[in-house]
Protein backbone atom coordinates (compact mmCIF):
# COMPACT_ATOMS: atom_id res chain seq x y z
CA UNK A 1 0.00 0.00 0.00
CA UNK A 2 1.65 3.53 -1.11
CA UNK A 3 2.12 5.72 1.92
CA UNK A 4 0.87 9.40 1.37
CA UNK A 5 3.34 12.19 0.54
CA UNK A 6 3.16 15.21 2.60
CA UNK A 7 3.64 18.31 0.94
CA UNK A 8 3.52 20.57 3.56
CA UNK A 9 6.74 20.83 3.64
CA UNK A 10 6.89 22.34 0.53
CA UNK A 11 5.91 25.47 2.26
CA UNK A 12 9.15 26.85 2.56
CA UNK A 13 9.11 28.04 -1.22
CA UNK A 14 5.89 29.76 -0.18
CA UNK A 15 7.97 31.64 2.17
CA UNK A 16 10.66 32.76 -0.27
CA UNK A 17 8.84 33.71 -3.16
CA UNK A 18 6.44 36.11 -0.54
CA UNK A 19 9.44 37.57 1.59
CA UNK A 20 11.19 38.48 -1.75
CA UNK A 21 8.11 39.88 -3.07
CA UNK A 22 7.49 42.29 -0.29
CA UNK A 23 11.16 42.74 -0.32
CA UNK A 24 12.16 41.17 3.33
CA UNK A 25 15.88 40.97 3.95
CA UNK A 26 16.47 37.77 2.51
CA UNK A 27 19.07 36.37 5.43
CA UNK A 28 15.47 36.79 7.69
CA UNK A 29 13.31 35.14 4.49
CA UNK A 30 15.86 32.29 3.76
CA UNK A 31 15.88 31.57 8.01
CA UNK A 32 11.79 31.72 8.19
CA UNK A 33 11.24 29.25 5.02
CA UNK A 34 14.36 26.92 6.95
CA UNK A 35 11.73 27.03 10.18
CA UNK A 36 8.58 26.18 8.23
CA UNK A 37 10.05 23.58 6.30
CA UNK A 38 11.18 22.35 9.48
CA UNK A 39 7.93 22.49 11.54
CA UNK A 40 6.24 21.45 8.36
CA UNK A 41 8.31 18.23 8.11
CA UNK A 42 7.56 17.69 11.20
CA UNK A 43 11.07 17.97 13.16
CA UNK A 44 11.76 19.03 16.86
CA UNK A 45 12.05 22.78 17.11
CA UNK A 46 15.73 22.18 18.39
CA UNK A 47 16.60 20.16 15.76
CA UNK A 48 15.49 22.59 13.28
CA UNK A 49 17.60 25.76 14.99
CA UNK A 50 20.84 22.68 15.34
CA UNK A 51 20.73 22.14 10.96
CA UNK A 52 20.65 25.79 10.53
CA UNK A 53 24.09 26.23 12.76
CA UNK A 54 25.40 23.09 10.91
CA UNK A 55 24.64 24.65 7.79
CA UNK A 56 25.72 27.94 8.97
CA UNK A 57 29.36 26.88 10.80
CA UNK A 58 29.66 24.90 6.78
CA UNK A 59 29.47 27.81 4.75
CA UNK A 60 31.22 30.46 7.56
CA UNK A 61 33.77 30.99 4.56
CA UNK A 62 31.42 31.91 2.36
CA UNK A 63 30.89 35.52 2.76
CA UNK A 64 34.45 36.00 2.82
CA UNK A 65 35.05 34.13 -0.67
CA UNK A 66 32.40 36.39 -1.79
CA UNK A 67 33.39 39.50 -0.75
CA UNK A 68 36.94 39.79 -1.51
CA UNK A 69 36.35 40.02 -5.21
CA UNK A 70 33.75 42.85 -4.79
CA UNK A 71 35.98 44.83 -2.85
CA UNK A 72 38.61 44.43 -5.77
CA UNK A 73 36.27 44.83 -8.35
CA UNK A 74 35.18 47.86 -6.36
CA UNK A 75 38.53 49.38 -6.16
CA UNK A 76 38.80 49.16 -9.71
CA UNK A 77 36.09 51.00 -10.76
CA UNK A 78 37.20 53.64 -8.30
CA UNK A 79 40.47 53.85 -10.36
CA UNK A 80 38.53 54.14 -14.02
CA UNK A 81 37.84 50.69 -15.00
CA UNK A 82 34.53 51.07 -16.20
CA UNK A 83 35.96 54.91 -17.98
CA UNK A 84 38.22 52.77 -19.69
CA UNK A 85 36.27 49.95 -20.69
CA UNK A 86 34.04 52.40 -22.59
CA UNK A 87 36.74 54.35 -24.05
CA UNK A 88 38.48 51.43 -25.49
CA UNK A 89 34.98 50.31 -27.55
CA UNK A 90 34.60 53.63 -28.45
CA UNK A 91 37.67 53.27 -30.38
CA UNK A 92 36.00 50.24 -32.53
CA UNK A 93 34.11 52.30 -35.39
CA UNK A 94 32.33 49.11 -35.71
CA UNK A 95 31.43 48.00 -32.43
CA UNK A 96 27.27 47.92 -31.44
CA UNK A 97 26.09 46.47 -28.81
CA UNK A 98 24.62 43.40 -29.91
CA UNK A 99 28.08 42.27 -32.16
CA UNK A 100 30.03 42.93 -28.76
CA UNK A 101 27.36 41.19 -26.66
CA UNK A 102 27.44 38.15 -29.31
CA UNK A 103 30.92 37.35 -29.09
CA UNK A 104 30.80 37.40 -25.59
CA UNK A 105 27.60 35.02 -25.96
CA UNK A 106 30.19 32.72 -27.93
CA UNK A 107 32.95 33.24 -24.96
CA UNK A 108 31.15 32.46 -22.49
CA UNK A 109 29.45 29.85 -23.48
CA UNK A 110 32.70 28.39 -24.51
CA UNK A 111 34.55 28.74 -21.35
CA UNK A 112 31.69 27.70 -19.50
CA UNK A 113 31.53 24.22 -21.67
CA UNK A 114 35.37 23.35 -20.82
CA UNK A 115 34.42 24.14 -16.91
CA UNK A 116 35.45 27.94 -16.73
CA UNK A 117 32.07 28.73 -15.31
CA UNK A 118 33.84 31.72 -12.89
CA UNK A 119 35.62 33.68 -15.56
CA UNK A 120 32.13 35.43 -16.43
CA UNK A 121 29.68 36.58 -14.08
CA UNK A 122 27.34 39.41 -12.94
CA UNK A 123 29.46 41.24 -10.14
CA UNK A 124 32.89 40.20 -11.85
CA UNK A 125 32.55 40.80 -15.64
CA UNK A 126 29.43 42.41 -16.48
CA UNK A 127 28.87 45.29 -14.12
CA UNK A 128 32.22 46.16 -14.30
CA UNK A 129 33.45 45.37 -18.27
CA UNK A 130 30.71 43.76 -20.35
CA UNK A 131 27.54 46.77 -19.36
CA UNK A 132 30.28 49.50 -19.49
CA UNK A 133 31.49 48.47 -22.97
CA UNK A 134 27.74 47.65 -24.48
CA UNK A 135 26.81 51.53 -23.01
CA UNK A 136 30.03 52.36 -24.45
CA UNK A 137 29.14 50.98 -27.98
CA UNK A 138 25.71 52.63 -28.12
CA UNK A 139 27.02 56.04 -27.17
CA UNK A 140 29.64 56.02 -29.86
CA UNK A 141 26.97 55.48 -32.56
CA UNK A 142 24.23 57.04 -30.89
CA UNK A 143 25.21 60.02 -28.43
CA UNK A 144 23.63 59.77 -25.07
CA UNK A 145 21.43 57.23 -24.24
CA UNK A 146 18.30 57.84 -22.75
CA UNK A 147 17.04 55.81 -19.06
CA UNK A 148 14.58 53.16 -20.23
CA UNK A 149 17.17 52.82 -23.66
CA UNK A 150 20.40 52.52 -20.99
CA UNK A 151 18.38 49.92 -18.77
CA UNK A 152 17.57 47.79 -21.62
CA UNK A 153 20.97 47.62 -22.53
CA UNK A 154 22.05 47.00 -19.37
CA UNK A 155 18.96 43.73 -18.89
CA UNK A 156 20.47 42.52 -21.90
CA UNK A 157 23.98 42.54 -20.70
CA UNK A 158 22.98 40.36 -17.60
CA UNK A 159 20.44 37.98 -19.96
CA UNK A 160 23.75 37.55 -22.75
CA UNK A 161 26.00 36.21 -19.29
CA UNK A 162 22.93 34.05 -17.98
CA UNK A 163 22.25 32.44 -21.10
CA UNK A 164 25.99 31.63 -21.63
CA UNK A 165 26.40 29.77 -18.69
CA UNK A 166 23.57 27.99 -18.41
CA UNK A 167 23.74 26.35 -21.67
CA UNK A 168 27.40 26.36 -21.56
CA UNK A 169 27.76 24.48 -18.34
CA UNK A 170 25.40 21.67 -19.41
CA UNK A 171 27.99 20.79 -22.10
CA UNK A 172 31.13 19.94 -18.97
CA UNK A 173 31.03 16.43 -18.01
CA UNK A 174 31.88 17.15 -14.70
CA UNK A 175 28.71 19.78 -13.98
CA UNK A 176 26.39 18.47 -11.14
CA UNK A 177 23.74 18.44 -13.12
CA UNK A 178 24.82 16.02 -15.59
CA UNK A 179 25.29 14.12 -12.67
CA UNK A 180 21.73 14.62 -11.70
CA UNK A 181 20.73 13.63 -14.58
CA UNK A 182 22.49 10.59 -15.03
CA UNK A 183 21.46 9.37 -11.41
CA UNK A 184 18.00 10.30 -12.33
CA UNK A 185 18.14 8.54 -15.65
CA UNK A 186 19.99 5.13 -13.64
CA UNK A 187 16.88 5.15 -10.87
CA UNK A 188 14.78 4.68 -13.93
CA UNK A 189 16.45 2.05 -15.62
CA UNK A 190 18.44 3.51 -18.09
CA UNK A 191 21.99 3.33 -18.36
CA UNK A 192 23.46 6.36 -19.59
CA UNK A 193 27.14 7.21 -19.52
CA UNK A 194 27.51 11.21 -18.14
CA UNK A 195 29.52 11.69 -21.81
CA UNK A 196 26.42 10.43 -24.03
CA UNK A 197 24.37 13.48 -21.50
CA UNK A 198 27.39 16.72 -22.36
CA UNK A 199 28.00 15.59 -25.81
CA UNK A 200 23.88 15.83 -26.04
CA UNK A 201 23.60 19.56 -24.33
CA UNK A 202 25.82 20.24 -27.71
CA UNK A 203 22.79 21.07 -30.35
CA UNK A 204 20.59 22.68 -27.15
CA UNK A 205 23.74 24.95 -26.54
CA UNK A 206 23.90 26.00 -30.50
CA UNK A 207 20.71 26.41 -30.72
CA UNK A 208 20.52 28.74 -27.53
CA UNK A 209 23.49 31.04 -29.19
CA UNK A 210 21.36 30.80 -32.07
CA UNK A 211 18.45 32.35 -30.84
CA UNK A 212 19.86 34.63 -28.89
CA UNK A 213 22.05 35.97 -31.29
CA UNK A 214 19.02 36.31 -33.36
CA UNK A 215 17.43 38.50 -30.28
CA UNK A 216 20.80 40.87 -29.75
CA UNK A 217 20.79 41.64 -33.45
CA UNK A 218 17.20 42.55 -33.06
CA UNK A 219 18.24 44.67 -30.17
CA UNK A 220 20.88 46.44 -32.77
CA UNK A 221 17.75 47.15 -35.28
CA UNK A 222 15.70 48.40 -32.18
CA UNK A 223 18.18 50.88 -31.06
CA UNK A 224 18.79 51.97 -34.84
CA UNK A 225 14.90 52.76 -34.94
CA UNK A 226 14.50 54.53 -31.59
CA UNK A 227 18.15 56.89 -31.45
CA UNK A 228 19.32 56.77 -35.08
CA UNK A 229 16.26 59.37 -36.20
CA UNK A 230 17.56 61.56 -33.33
CA UNK A 231 21.16 61.18 -33.27
CA UNK A 232 20.72 62.49 -36.83
CA UNK A 233 18.92 65.10 -36.43
CA UNK A 234 21.17 66.41 -33.43
CA UNK A 235 24.16 66.16 -35.87
CA UNK A 236 22.21 67.95 -39.00
CA UNK A 237 21.79 70.98 -36.17
CA UNK A 238 24.81 70.88 -35.19
CA UNK A 239 26.41 71.67 -38.51
CA UNK A 240 23.36 73.75 -39.40
CA UNK A 241 24.64 75.98 -36.03
CA UNK A 242 28.29 76.03 -37.23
Amino acid sequence: MEQAVNLWPLIGVGVIIIGFVLRFNPMLVVALAAIATGLAAPMPVMQIFAAIGTAFVKARNLPLIILLPLAVIGLLERHGLREHAQAWIARIASATVGRLLIVYLGVRELTAAVGLTSLGGHPQMVRPLLAPMAEGAAENRFGHLPEPVRQRVLAFCAATDNVGLFFGEDIFVAFGAIALMHTFLLSSNIDVEPLHIAVWGIPTAVCAFLIHAVRLKRLDGWLERELGGKAAATDVAAKSGE
